[in-house]
């Protein structure tokens, strides 16, 4: 009895599953390999806190629509896996949205309409549509958490810096100190603009690439 547990728990977490869940998140990122996704990395990472709750809804949701979207594979008709993966997709961010509202009204209210894009997430219909629908509900859960964690990884990277120097203030608590203020510390306004965004961005993919000689060579 425990052989064959440990033999399906061999199964469960062997080294191509692994890399499912970890590629994404370095080598294989969705947003610095496939620049997919930054419109929300673009538009909601003026604070952490927003970046970070955002984050967070769409690996809930990439997650459990792809093990949905696995489990229903085979009784999908081809001609309407689009709608269908859709629908799946609202579904899952109607329960976001209606959590945030009743749990973090102040950052449903800051993220917007964003919570509802992410039912148009690209990165989301890729996997779907490239993975889910091809593979058993267990690597498509590893696949769906993997490349939310690597689109996450950035938005979080983003809002981390644009709060930091734009308004000196990390989760809305001030990290930098007051004595830096009085010696004529302050803060830059340029980090709060949407432009900034896309330096972010351009540097953590120019970053990102400069270390993996593929990438570049594929450039």
């Amino acid at each position: 009895m425990s052989n064959n547990q440990n033999n399906k728990e061999e199964q469960l977490f062997s080294y191509k599953n692994q890399k499912l869940l970890t590629n994404p998140i370095g080598k294989d990122n969705p947003i610095t390999v496939q620049v997919l996704g930054i419109c929300s990395v673009l538009a909601v990472t003026v604070q952490l806190k927003p970046s970070l709750v955002l984050a967070i809804s769409v690996v809930a949701v990439m997650g459990l629509a792809n093990v949905i979207i696995s489990l229903l594979r085979n009784t999908i008709p081809s001609r309407i896996r689009i709608i269908v993966q859709l629908t799946v997709i609202a579904s899952l961010v109607i329960i976001v949205d209606q959590v945030l509202k009743a749990g973090m009204y102040d950052v449903s209210r800051q993220l917007s309409i964003f919570v509802g894009l992410i039912i148009t997430n690209c990165i989301i219909m890729g996997r779907l549509e490239g993975f889910a629908l091809y593979n058993k509900p267990w690597p498509s859960f590893l696949d769906g958490i993997g490349n939310a964690a690597g689109y996450a990884s950035v938005l979080i990277a983003v809002g981390f810096i644009r709060e930091l120097f734009g308004s000196g203030t990390l989760m809305s608590y001030q990290v930098i100190p007051q004595s830096f203020y009085d010696f004529g510390y302050e803060n830059n306004g340029l980090f709060i603009l949407p432009p900034m965004a896309m330096f972010a961005v351009g540097i953590i993919i120019w970053v990102h690439r400069s270390r993996d000689k593929e990438l570049v060579d594929v450039s």
